[in-house]
């Protein structure tokens, strides 16, 4: 119950079969995560391997254009320029030079449709016959084994098209779809054709070169061409690199990777964001992959594996949202899974028989990234259990008095926790330490969510511990995975609006909020969608937003308008809540400062060795070497105090 108050979920749609065995079996939830994980390391591979096989492939077409010498000292140098170039210009964001995109995009597509064209009507026109299902068959009837090993080449026909919706920071799915299907799909298809036309017709063609798209190309439009298919490569390759940072973003909200810096480089578009270590560590793998390899094929029969399996996944869960979210016949989701998937595995074993000769590469790279996302999930789970089952009851802070035992100073203090219920074993390790506290404490938990986005008017809710006098209130602050959060000044101001509201409101909140739990009379929860109106003062304060929530890394950030809200003049406003208004303001003005827990994780004694290699070692590892609670909410660290504890879990 309290989750679903939390998340949002209410439960509005019926518990079908599929998902009570899902909530029963624990060992399944565990499975399904790791087939979930291993879908995004595919991704992530892609994102490595796009861009090597993209650029490499573009410039390849020097192999005709010059010399035998030659192009052995020019074409890798200029693919290896090429890709430092993409990913050092990555921090300034697409929409810096978004505008080229559609020309080049459409001058390349416009470019091998006529070349296609040419191509069928000059070497054979009746080509078209080969979009037959017929010959398909006859191919696969004839080569058997042969035709079987050759579908992991034919797979990179439609390489890209598992990232189509990976950009919808740019792009509707509508614009998508329209683009693809009366554009995109006739231009792949005459372009095709026009290959097979050619090829038709010089399947003996001897020479050092190997058959590929350039051979088809007329001589004297070759450099031109060239220069298309290379500004074509980094627009594709965008697309990718850009759908790596928006699924690390996601999974990093889900707790299923470690925190990373996130650069929002549109003010207009929240999709489009930039995160620095993953863009220099995707560099520094695509350069590895692109000397390593040296040639297009290996690079081809490694993204055809990331690319397969990722449709494969994306197929088996698909088939899950068909039963659990659209709550479609499980037959229909059968259906859908047997259709597809059996296609799929068809692709999938055929590119898995290519291991030895680059397959290994997604396999090795979605591996290490699985080990990463898996530890990280597991230690942030213990980490967890250690809040909950070591929370303090709030009958102990009641039984303190309206002091709490200790000094209350002017100002707020704002607990960051975990937990959506009790005091954190934070608290009271602090208080016991030093017995001084602010005369406003808020126990904030910034919860995310499985949802995409929330809403603003659902983002807050805010709750009071104990009685009135003590000046204890819980705020949950709940975020979508594709949500941007806001900076610390924008935030501290809605934070202090929603309790002031809540406090208005106190009389009625009974009507929408929920105890959190039976033996906790004291403590309810109410949704504020709109908080007591701010009064923007003369007085400026310097908008020093930290890089997470940077909109433009370039620009100085603008000083902003002091806030402070405003005491409603009703006469219907009690005394009290009068009296309690004031005091938070106060309190406001006096300032805020964030008290966060800086854990130390060790596994208890007794615990088996691949536990402590875990916790003690690697996670341990991740946590030191990833951001951590105040970066990621946007604290300002002049306001910062950390408390440190040792979880043993």
């Amino acid at each position: 119950m309290e989750e679903e108050k939390v998340t949002g979920r209410r439960g509005e749609r019926p518990v079908s079969r599929v998902r009570a065995v899902l909530e029963k079996y624990r060992v399944l939830q565990r499975l399904l995560l790791l087939f979930a994980l291993l879908g995004t390391c595919m991704v992530i591979g892609d994102g490595v391997l796009t861009p090597a096989v993209s650029v490499f492939s573009a410039v390849s077409g020097l192999e005709l254009s010059l010399e035998k010498e030659q192009h052995k000292y020019i074409e890798l140098p200029v693919a290896c320029a090429i890709l430092i170039c993409l990913f050092a210009l990555q921090h300034y964001g697409t929409h810096k030079v978004g505008f080229l995109f559609a020309p080049i995009v459409c001058i390349w597509l416009v470019c091998i449709s006529a070349i296609g064209l040419y191509n069928i009507i000059r070497w054979d026109p009746h080509v078209y016959r080969a979009l037959s299902p017929y010959y398909m068959y006859q191919f696969l009837r004839k080569t058997q084994t042969g035709g079987w090993m050759s579908l992991g080449g034919i797979l990179l026909c439609v390489t890209g098209s598992e990232a189509m919706y990976a950009d919808l920071g740019h792009f509707s799915q509508s614009s998508i779809q329209i683009a693809f299907i009366s554009v995109v799909y006739p231009a792949l298809v005459l372009a095709y054709m026009g290959q097979a036309a050619f090829i038709s017709q010089h399947h003996s063609f001897e020479s050092s070169y190997h058959i590929g798209f350039y051979v088809s190309v007329p001589e004297t439009l070759r450099w031109p061409v060239l220069v298309i298919a290379i500004l074509a490569a980094v627009v594709g390759s965008q697309a990718i690199i850009t759908g790596t940072f928006s699924i690390i973003k996601q999974c990093s909200s889900l707790s299923c990777f470690p925190g990373v810096k996130i650069v929002h480089t549109s003010s207009t578009l929240h999709g489009q964001i930039y995160i620095p270590e993953i863009n220099w560590m995707l560099m520094i793998l695509c350069l590895a992959v692109t000397i390593g390899f040296r040639d297009t094929k290996h690079l081809a029969n490694a993204q055809g594996l990331a690319v397969i399996t990722v449709m494969l996944v994306t197929t088996c869960l698909m088939s899950l949202v068909i039963v659990l979210c659209w709550n479609k016949s499980i037959f229909l989701a059968l259906g859908f899974l047997l259709f597809f998937g059996t296609i799929e595995v068809i692709y999938f074993s055929a590119s898995l028989v290519k291991f030895h000769e680059g397959a290994w590469v997604p396999i090795s790279l979605s591996f290490i990234f699985m080990v990463i996302m898996s530890v990280w999930h597991y230690g942030t789970i213990k980490k967890y259990e250690f809040d909950v089952q070591n929370k303090v009851s709030v009958n102990w802070l009641l039984n303190l008095g309206p002091s709490l035992g200790i000094v209350r100073v002017r100002g707020i203090g704002l607990i960051h926790t975990e937990l959506m219920s009790g005091i954190p074993a934070i608290f009271s390790h602090f208080v016991t330490n030093l017995p001084a506290f602010h005369q406003v404490l808020v126990f904030l938990c910034v919860k995310s969510v499985p949802v995409p986005h929330v809403q603003p008017e659902e983002r807050f809710l805010v709750g009071r511990i104990g009685p009135k006098e003590y000046r204890l209130y819980r705020v949950i602050v709940r975020y979508g995975y594709r949500d941007v959060q806001k900076d610390d000044l924008e935030f501290e101001k809605e934070l202090v609006s929603n309790i002031a509201e809540f406090i208005r409101s106190s009389g009625e909140y009974d009507k929408n909020g929920f105890v959190e739990d039976a033996d906790k009379p004291f403590e309810k929860l109410s949704t504020i969608s709109t908080g007591i109106n701010m009064l923007e003062e003369d007085g400026e304060v310097d908008a020093h937003v930290s890089p997470h929530k940077e909109i433009d890394p370039h620009n100085a950030a603008p000083k902003r308008k002091k806030a402070r809200f405003m005491i409603p003049k009703s006469a219907q406003v009690d005394s009290e809540v009068r009296r309690e208004l004031q005091e938070l303001m106060d309190a406001r003005e006096a300032g805020m400062s964030f008290i966060l827990g800086h854990s130390y994780m060790k596994a208890k004694s007794g615990s088996s060795f691949i536990k402590r290699v875990v916790i003690n070692f690697f996670y341990e590892f991740l946590r030191k070497n990833s951001r951590g609670p105040a970066y990621a909410a946007n604290i300002p660290h002049a306001s910062t105090l950390e408390v440190g504890m040792v979880y043993q879990v």
